[in-house]
């Protein structure tokens, strides 16, 4: 019974190792460079749509026009002559993804653009989107609080911008390779991309049904859409107040394929346009590129081709016009290319407007890649490192070879029948990866015994090298907890049942800081204390080189934060399974603490104890859960922290600048980034006792957040200098 009940264990280890890797970046940069190129070269080139045409600037477009080799000096005359041609063609619409953002040499070939754009009726014209950093600062010191990442669409040439039907930007990841693009950037107000409002031009004709299928299913949202789309309508605004709408409404798109499903007088071809809208405003922002094959696997003319097109060559097409290189030594003039898994050998990457080309194709086609959903793609792993773990564990050498082999191989191959025909996107990487952790595990565990593996390793040895070695003397971070109302509920339970709560309680702290590769140095009655222990410096290194930059205390800081988060997490969900509730509170400081050992107990002093203690009290005060110093969050941008100024903490002597941990910045919600930027101000305006501004800015706050501890504190401080001020 023991011996299955290790293989059961091993098995749920390996289950959870894959879940793991795939939540960790490292899980999705493996499957995104390896497994979703794998899957593409499987798959090899397809067919793209007839629909979808690229007029490209090229070189040889350059020598039979006899132009710039580069295409942005190229007279805006000739971009006239080519929207007419175009135009005469029956483009549907028409991209051009350069930038007129700066007047000519010659101001009537402006004026002559304007004119072919405005008699084309149907020019999407390319924005370029610029970032900027902004940052808060504390006035008094100069002490960088925040950071916020600023997006903006550059202002066209009026008279060449006002021409067109409309503008929009297409960027892309700085990324190894390009896998995804945006179709709406958040960061710029939701803006829709490119292939966004090219979709929407496109499917102009269908807006009157589209409408209709809208008001059968919300009647009241409906009369916030014009009727029908004319040359008055703003696209750039429709696309918007659309996107809104299916945000804020999850089931429309739902209801609105119903009705679309039971419609009986729509073709269908429209009905796919239709559904093909709907999944783009419903869906993610994010989009992964279901590309075509190598560079030029969209049909693309040369300029000059171009030039010389009949009348009907390109009836309903869609036309994207820009850069595109046919070979590598013509991308090195220009760069506006990316490297993509179609990448060829010789350097030629695809161009900037083939990927834009390409990306509204998959719109149309409504043909993105498409990952397996969360909850799916974590089952499947956590199943296949389950039955593995366990299988290698029972079988003998050969068979569990053999078995490993047969399981990548069938997986493999379902993976790749799954991306060729549904395009939808399993783990590929991960489940091998979990394959051969599994053999070398077995390997492992059948040279050594398990039990006497584990009992050569612990905490103790590394506690005691620094007490041998270092004098009992490290630099370390240390993060103290204390139970809320522990005192009232001691007094309610009866012995036995606390004790009880309690252990589970020390469990749940124990697991939640070991996780982050903490140690729990005590557990003293309702509070704890933890630490994180800078790795100390080689020897040989501090002797001979001594010049070499000291490693830095960043892994360690990051740790304990990760920790402190988790922590709270973990005792949150603790406490809707358990009653009566223990609420936690954590506070958190760095720098040197002495370690000495009595009767095989450790013990940690110092006056960082000391200070994380006080910090965690400082929690009541305030009403937060955690507490954390400048010293510890320096040199971390991986979490967002609310700045509450500096205070003057029982027993030290100089004033100690306090943080709130809020949430990891990545998954910080707009609420979130929203408060920290807003009270940042308002305790700038505080700072530098401006207290009516202060207050208006803390009243703001308790509007969106009435019980924000922080707020109030501040704000009754505003209100005694103010009255103090007055009096």
């Amino acid at each position: 019974m023991a011996r299955w009940l290790k293989y059961f264990f091993l098995g749920i280890f390996t289950g959870l190792l894959g879940v793991t890797l795939y939540l960790s970046p490292a899980g999705l940069w493996l499957e995104e460079r390896f497994g979703l190129n794998a899957l593409f070269l499987l798959r090899g080139p397809i067919q793209a749509p007839d629909e979808v045409v690229v007029v490209a600037l090229d070189q040889q477009s350059a020598a039979q026009l006899k132009l710039h080799v580069k295409p942005r000096l190229w007279p805006r005359s000739i971009h006239a002559r080519l929207i007419d041609r175009l135009a005469a063609a029956g483009a549907n619409t028409i991209i051009f993804d350069l930038i007129f953002d700066t007047p000519s040499d010659i101001p009537e070939q402006d004026e002559e653009l304007a004119n072919a754009i405005k008699r084309a009726g149907n020019v999407l014209l390319v924005e370029r989107l610029d970032y900027q950093d902004s940052e808060l600062l504390n006035q008094l010191d100069g002490i960088t609080y925040q950071a916020f990442i600023q997006e903006g669409t550059t202002q066209l040439l009026p008279i060449i911008g006002e021409a067109a039907k409309a503008r929009a930007p297409f960027t892309l990841p700085k990324a190894e390779r390009v896998h995804h693009y945006w179709t709406f950037k958040s960061h710029a107000g939701d803006i829709a991309t490119v292939p966004v409002v090219v979709l929407q031009l496109y499917a102009a004709a269908l807006y009157e049904d589209f409408a209709r299928l809208f008001n059968s299913a919300e009647p009241e949202l409906a009369t916030q859409l014009p009727a029908r789309i004319n040359e008055e309508t703003d696209i750039e605004d429709l696309i918007l107040t659309l996107r809104n709408l299916f945000a804020s409404n999850p089931r429309l798109a739902i209801r609105m394929k119903e009705s679309l499903d039971r419609d009986r007088h729509l073709k269908p071809e429209e009905k796919k346009l239709l559904r093909s809208l709907l999944d783009l405003y419903a869906g993610d922002q994010t989009r992964y590129l279901n590309f075509y094959g190598p560079p030029r696997s969209i049909k693309t003319i040369s300029y000059d081709q171009a030039l010389q097109l009949e009348k009907g060559a390109l009836k309903n097409k869609v036309v994207f016009v820009g850069f595109s290189g046919a070979t590598q030594s013509e991308q090195e003039i220009v760069r506006d290319d990316y490297p993509t898994v179609f990448s060829n050998p010789d350097g030629l990457y695809i161009s900037g407007v083939e990927i834009a080309a390409t990306a509204f194709a998959n719109l149309l086609e409504n043909k993105p890649v498409r990952p397996l959903s969360l909850a799916g793609n974590l089952s499947i792993l956590f199943l296949l490192g389950f039955a593995i773990g366990m299988a290698t564990q029972i079988l003998s050498t050969r068979k569990t070879i053999v078995l490993s082999l047969s399981v990548v191989l069938i997986y493999t191959f379902i993976a790749y029948s799954f991306f060729k025909h549904t395009l939808i996107w399993l783990p590929v990487i991960i489940p091998a990866l979990l394959v051969l952790v599994a053999l070398m595990l077995a390997w492992v565990l059948k040279i050594l015994k398990l039990e006497g593996f584990i009992g050569k390793s612990g905490p103790d040895q590394a506690l005691d090298e620094i007490i041998e070695k270092q004098l009992g003397r490290f630099s370390g971070t240390c993060l103290t907890t204390d139970i809320a109302g522990y005192t009232t509920v001691s007094e309610l339970m009866n012995p036995s049942a606390l004790e009880k709560l309690m252990t589970e309680y020390r469990i749940t702290l124990r697991n939640a800081i070991a996780q982050h590769h903490g140690r729990v140095m005590d557990t003293t009655g309702d509070s704890s204390l933890s630490i994180w222990i800078k790795k100390p410096e080689n020897p040989v290194t501090q002797k001979f080189f001594n010049w070499i930059k000291k490693p830095s205390n960043s892994a360690e800081k990051l740790n304990v934060c990760k920790a402190a988060l988790d922590l709270s997490a973990a005792i949150e969900r603790f406490n809707k399974l358990h009653s009566p509730p223990l609420p936690t509170r954590i506070g958190l400081h760095f720098g040197d603490m002495s370690l000495n050992k009595s009767d095989g107990t450790y013990r940690v002093t110092g006056d960082v104890v000391n200070t994380a203690n006080r910090i965690q009290n400082a929690n009541k005060i305030l009403k937060t859960r955690i507490l954390l110093s400048s010293d510890v969050i320096e040199e971390l941008d991986d979490f967002l922290v609310r700045p509450l100024g500096s205070f003057q903490l029982p027993g030290r002597t100089q004033s100690v600048a306090l943080f709130e941990l809020i949430a990891y910045r990545q998954s910080a919600s707009r609420q979130q980034l929203w408060l920290c930027e807003i009270f940042t101000q308002a305790l700038n305006a505080y700072q530098l006792k401006q207290w009516a501004e202060a207050s208006q800015y803390f009243y703001d706050i308790l509007r969106e957040f009435p019980s924000d501890g922080p707020t109030h504190h501040f704000l009754s401080l505003c209100s005694k200098y103010q009255n103090e001020s007055s009096s």
